[in-house]
């Protein structure tokens, strides 16, 4: 069973929590299953912008350049071929076409809870007694990463629900990024150094 440490905003260690041991374990981590799931949603997100016009698209005359026989040159047939100069391209990137990938939701669930798992198991994940911020204000939030010794970390801030408070004084800090629990995801989860999750949030993802 792995545990994560909690922490008040002054930075003292006030409790341990528990990771639900059926849900997040050695036996369920699937690191092939992860990178499916990562790469799911790489290519999920991808913006296929590239047009190439094809050899039925260029603007050329289809007359036959020569005849075929007795030139003693190669045989060839309009100037729309793709072994040409200014072609129309025999093998072209299409801005229809489909990069998305499809993952079953349980497997999905099974490569999240494994990556979390692993985060857990390095000791990057830390928890943060539910606290408030009266008004919106950039140097209390800096205050308590510095108090917590990640103030220098890349950080993803998870959050059990929208608290206007404490997103518009997390989010003009750099290298942090809020995001609330039911968003959680693999990329996040592997591009920050450090987790910090809100008690709230824990109990939720605790129950998933």
């Amino acid at each position: 069973m792995y545990s994560i440490d909690i922490y008040d905003k002054s930075g003292k260690k006030v409790s341990k929590f528990d990771l639900n041991a059926s849900i997040f374990c050695d036996e369920i981590i699937n690191e092939q299953l992860i990178h499916e799931y990562y790469l799911l949603q790489m290519w999920n997100a991808r913006k296929n912008i590239a047009q190439v016009k094809g050899r039925w698209e260029v603007h050329w005359s289809w007359r036959k350049l020569y005849k075929q026989k007795w030139t003693w040159n190669a045989r060839v047939w309009d100037k729309n071929s793709p072994i040409r100069r200014w072609w129309g391209s025999a093998f072209w990137p299409r801005w229809d076409r489909n990069y998305t990938k499809g993952m079953t939701k349980k497997a999905r669930k099974l490569a999240l809870n494994g990556l979390i798992t692993l985060k857990a198991k390095a000791n990057e994940i830390i928890g943060l007694k539910s606290f408030d911020i009266s008004k919106p204000k950039t140097k209390d939030a800096q205050q308590i990463l510095k108090n917590i010794w990640i103030d220098n970390k890349k950080v993803l801030l998870v959050l059990d629900q929208k608290n206007e408070n404490i997103i518009k004084s997390f989010r003009n800090l750099e290298k942090i990024k809020y995001l609330l629990v039911n968003y959680l995801n693999p990329y996040d989860i592997m591009h920050y150094d450090r987790i910090v999750i809100l008690e709230p949030a824990l109990n939720k993802l605790n129950k998933a």
